[in-house]
């Protein structure tokens, strides 16, 4: 069977904050130089990671936040996908969407080649954690777990919180996706010790092995990086959240068996790889999961749990 590989790249990046709040124009400047350095080393995929257009926001509960939200097609779609365009990449970014007055959703945006958008993907899961209070700002996705077709591939695209739940990444898998993508924005408190930073990282990690070994797919997943102060740390009382949040980075590309085919470290970085098209076929071949499922005895997971 013939090598087909698809060049990819992940953004990693420090988001630009001017007084705590995000500056979009100038998050968006650098994408557009780090989507055209990829392009240019080859890649024919870019992930953005989570919310790229600022600061983590739900750091906090403010309605103010809301007017950060925009339309799509907007104005960051309408630069993203002229961005897809110029350079011939499948782009896949993170937007705050605005869908109506008291509406809003964390939704990922697929650009085709030639600027179109190509599907969208609302974000399923929503945390409520101190630190992530998303269930503030987004109302959760009504869009299913559906692939988006594109000119590299369909792409079973999830975002951040989706990544800690298999059913998530099984129901992309039985759709026909051919790979798991996950724009992410993930870290640490700064007050825990390093033992428990490090389970905590390990254990995100491990998750998207896992989908790629369940599923037999490549897996991506883009984090931001750096330390993002919290809105609440002048009068706040909950320690867990005045320290703000240290995005860990360490952005990955999996292959259909967990295996590493390019990781990043803690700061902003292009993080480069060649994923192999045809090696999902030969992995499912030797490990056939979706041949072997009990869908009969499967009844149970429907319900929220088995009192």
């Amino acid at each position: 069977m013939k090598a087909q590989t698809l060049p990819v790249a992940l953004i990693q990046e420090r988001a630009i904050i001017d007084q705590g709040a995000g500056n979009a124009d100038a998050n968006l400047a650098v994408i557009e130089a780090r989507v055209t350095e990829a392009a240019t080393r080859g890649a024919k995929l870019v992930l953005l990671q989570e919310l790229h257009n600022g600061a983590y926001f739900c750091q906090h509960e403010s309605v103010h936040e809301f007017d950060l939200a925009e339309p799509i097609p907007g104005p960051s779609s309408e630069r993203l996908g002229a961005l897809a365009k110029i350079h011939g990449v499948v782009l896949v970014s993170s937007l705050f969407e605005r869908r109506a007055a008291g509406l809003y959703h964390n939704t990922a945006l697929v650009f085709e080649r030639d600027g179109s958008i190509a599907g969208k993907y609302r974000k399923m899961h929503i945390p409520d954690d101190p630190g992530f209070y998303e269930k503030f700002y987004f109302t959760p996705g009504d869009l299913g777990f559906e692939p988006i077709d594109t000119s590299v591939g369909r792409l079973g695209v999830l975002v951040c919180w989706d990544q800690w739940y298999p059913e998530a990444a099984r129901l992309m898998a039985l759709a026909g996706a051919q790979l798991l993508l996950y724009p992410t924005a993930i870290g640490w408190d700064p007050a825990d010790n390093q033992a428990e930073k490090d389970r905590q990282r390990h254990a995100w990690i491990l998750s998207h092995r896992g989908h790629a070994v369940a599923n037999g797919l490549p897996v991506l997943s883009c984090n931001r990086v750096g330390h993002e102060p919290s809105p609440l740390a002048a009068g706040g009382t909950d320690s867990s959240v005045n320290g703000g949040i240290v995005f860990w980075g360490a952005s990955h590309v999996l292959g259909p068996q967990g295996e590493f085919l390019a990781e990043a470290g803690d700061s902003q970085e292009i993080l480069l790889a060649e994923i192999d098209l045809q090696r999902s076929e030969h992995v499912r071949r030797i490990w056939p999961f979706l041949r072997d499922r009990r869908i009969d005895a499967y009844g149970d997971l429907l319900k929220r749990y088995r009192d």
